[in-house]
């Protein structure tokens, strides 16, 4: 299989903002964001949003350096969907970024490894990037199966090809390590990471950027940034924090 060349991997530290947010409390996190933009040097800075602010988050966003994109995507290019959002439609905002299989849509929604891939694939049509996430539950991990967890996770994905794979993202997320009082440490993730790096480098796709996604704040970020395939972050409560979410971003590895 060929080799799909890249240049050196920039972090990408990206916020996820989940379900919260509103247009006040969005105005003011989106400023502070804006005025520290340059804080974390050639760090690349993301945001992904709920669907009704896509339009505020352009607009606040849209003479800075700062990327946005959505934490969902239909799989459908159009039609009778209630309630879905095409990857055409995010297009149509200026998302850069779009979560797929987030460990809540997979949990909470029942999604599969191989809708996950081809919500991915839509994204990638429209010409939007994917950010994909994987990651074992607690019971995965006590019972040793974490390896394989992820390896069935990532396979779909494996499958969409070398080329896709080079303009898509890879996020781990830990579920054992959001909400247990168990916390992953950097050379457990790393771990996870350089197996994910291993598989994207057997489909061609070695310089594929991998994030981390575990309870990442600016107290450990610099030792995860140490790790050497750990690309960046997708981070969730801290990006709610304008001052916290530049301090990643600014973490020295």
């Amino acid at each position: 299989m060929s080799q799909v060349h890249s240049q050196p991997r920039t972090r990408l530290v990206m916020g996820n903002w989940k379900m919260h947010g509103s247009l006040a409390e969005n105005a003011a996190l989106l400023a502070g964001l804006a005025a520290g933009q340059g804080r974390g040097g050639a760090t690349e800075l993301a945001v992904t949003v709920p669907f009704p602010y896509l339009a505020q988050v352009r607009e606040a966003l849209a003479d800075t350096p700062l990327s946005w994109g959505a934490q969902d995507v239909s799989v459908h290019e159009r039609g009778a969907y209630t309630g879905e959002v095409s990857a055409a439609m995010l297009a149509d905002f200026g998302c850069t970024w779009v979560l797929c299989g987030h460990s809540e849509r997979r949990a909470l929604h029942g999604e599969s490894s191989a809708l996950v891939a081809a919500k991915a694939a839509a994204a990638l049509a429209a010409g939007l990037t994917p950010v994909v996430c994987v990651g074992e539950t607690l019971s995965d991990r006590d019972a040793g199966d974490a390896e394989c967890v992820i390896g069935d996770q990532l396979e779909p994905v494996l499958a969409l090809g070398a080329e896709a794979l080079s303009r898509l993202v890879i996020a781990y997320e830990p579920v054992w390590a959001i909400g247990t009082g168990r916390t992953a440490s950097p050379e457990q993730a790393q771990a996870i990471h350089a197996l994910i790096r291993a598989a994207l480098g057997k489909s061609g796709a070695a310089n594929t950027r991998v994030l981390y996604g575990g309870s990442v704040k600016a107290a450990n970020a610099a030792a995860l940034f140490a790790q050497p395939d750990i690309d960046g972050a997708l981070v969730g409560g801290a990006s709610l924090v304008a001052e916290e979410f530049l301090n990643i971003a600014a973490a020295v590895a």
